[in-house]
């Protein structure tokens, strides 16, 4: 087993307390980020003055290149204090990571300023089709989280050579993530939700926008660019899906244990006595807890694999699908058995728990933690 504080280093703290130092202010903007359904602009500068956004920037360009048991840290926190900040914070950060897909020089002049926010979409919704030069980019995509606050579109493609799909090295049709021109992508507002409403996750098209090779790249075949550990396992970046569901648990327990210590139930009896709420507020601690430390645990042993130069195995990339699944089943279960617990004040707009409630559900709808994975991942393991 690796132990968290193994790996976690000073400038993962200092990102972590910048994190904290947040939350007063996330608090008072809760009710703006439902109703606005996006981050309010000053806290999305808040957040990239205290550097969320350049936790994967690389430290060749004056990033912290963050280990991502300490990078879990910090989204784990933001998540706790508003699960659409969470799930923002981790989008905005993507650039670190996928500019390792491209050439240093270019990625660099996409990203003079390591703090630039970024946002998109990875599946192939929209045509590129090959062009001299690169690419004619024409599409839509759903579910483009913080597209009204990023400086750095990026978009999933499927590639045309003609009329005909091009196919890649490995005898798929070609998938190729391209940079978008930030003025040439159209925001359209289709995200009215029932959970994360404040992610903004609206629409986005463009048409028949000219992108130049160089700021391409196709995550399942193109080599890394860069020699660190960070990059050296193309599919990192999914780790970010792990704290979400984890910081949402977390903020329901929390919320649980102050109501229990003010609420008098209907019998006369403080919310604290009551045996069903003391099991539910235990079991869901439990199942919380072995989750996150599920999780660190495959972190870890990834890490320390990749810090010594070597491939992961079939059995390690399962376990790093599933741990990040298996966070989403313990915390909507737990998330669940907390709200009933609470008994009729959760069924309010008001409560934090309808809150977490909503916002679990709708990130455990992410195509990245589908009950799929546990097959595969079985498969794998047998």
């Amino acid at each position: 087993m690796v132990v968290e504080t193994e790996i976690t280093t000073s400038s993962g703290n200092s990102y972590l307390a910048a994190a904290r130092a947040l939350r007063p202010q996330i608090a008072a903007m809760r009710e703006e980020i439902e109703t606005g359904r996006r981050l309010p602009k000053p806290l999305v500068e808040a957040m990239r003055a205290a550097g969320i956004f350049r936790l994967a920037m690389p430290r060749a360009w004056g990033g912290p290149e963050l280990d991502p048991i300490s990078h879990f840290r910090v989204l784990e926190e933001l998540a706790m204090a508003d699960a659409s900040v969470g799930w923002c914070a981790s989008i905005g950060m993507v650039g670190g990571y996928f500019t390792a897909f491209l050439d240093q020089d270019v990625a660099r002049a996409l990203y003079p300023d390591i703090d630039l926010v970024t946002a998109g979409a990875n599946r192939p919704q929209a045509q590129a089709r090959i062009a001299p030069g690169g690419y004619r980019v024409s599409g839509r995509w759903t579910f483009g989280s913080g597209v009204q606050q990023a400086d750095r579109m990026v978009g999933g493609c499927m590639v045309f050579d003609g009329e005909s799909p091009s196919i890649a090295a490995d005898g798929k049709p070609e998938i190729r993530m391209v940079y978008l021109p930030v003025e040439s992508c159209d925001v359209i507002d289709t995200w009215t939700s029932t959970g994360l409403r404040g992610s903004g996750s609206h629409d986005y098209a463009v048409h028949d926008v000219f992108v130049p090779a160089e700021h391409t790249f196709d995550i399942a075949n193109d080599p890394t660019q860069r020699s660190g550990t960070l990059y050296a396992f193309r599919r990192m970046f999914l780790f970010c899906h792990a704290p979400m569901p984890i910081g949402i648990a977390r903020c329901a327990i929390a919320t649980v244990q102050q109501l229990a210590a003010e609420k008098v139930t209907v019998n006369r009896t403080g919310l604290r006595d009551e045996v069903y709420v003391q099991t539910a507020v235990a079991r869901a601690e439990a199942m919380v807890g072995a989750a996150r430390s599920y999780v660190l645990d495959v972190f870890g042993d990834m890490w320390q694999t990749l810090t010594a130069g070597d491939e992961l195995s079939y059995e390690q990339r399962a376990r790093f699908r599933l741990a990040i699944t298996h966070a989403h089943t313990a915390g909507v279960e737990a998330v669940e058995l907390l709200y009933h617990a609470a008994g009729g004040s959760s069924v309010y707009a008001t409560s934090p728990l309808d809150r977490c409630l909503r916002d679990i559900h709708t990130i455990n709808g992410h195509s990245v933690v589908s009950p799929k994975t546990y097959e595969t991942a079985g498969r794998m393991f047998l």
